[in-house]
């Protein structure tokens, strides 16, 4: 199966449901490159980027479950390269 690299921005409003997103995070830990987290105190929330190496549904459904978290917001932008599973990292 094809791996991608993309990036998933996510925006965190609710702290009720960072241990729900920690827990989601962990459970993708092996396709996880990479984790930037921001705390933006003066608004209240916190912006967290994820590169991710995965095959493109993966990514799609990590994101869409960080997505339906309540108070989070996230989008995925991908890569145009596409690598062999054998390729990746």
């Amino acid at each position: 199966m094809d791996s991608r690299v993309a990036v998933i921005g996510i925006i965190v409003e609710d702290e009720n449901s960072v241990d729900k997103l920690n827990s989601l995070l962990h459970g993708y830990g092996k396709y996880i490159v990479g984790r930037m987290g921001i705390p933006y105190r003066s608004r209240g929330i916190n912006i967290i980027s994820i590169v991710i190496d995965a095959p493109q549904d993966v990514i799609s459904a990590l994101s869409g479950k960080i997505g339906a978290l309540k108070g989070v917001s996230a989008k995925a932008a991908y890569s145009a390269v596409k690598t062999g599973e054998n390729d990746a990292g």
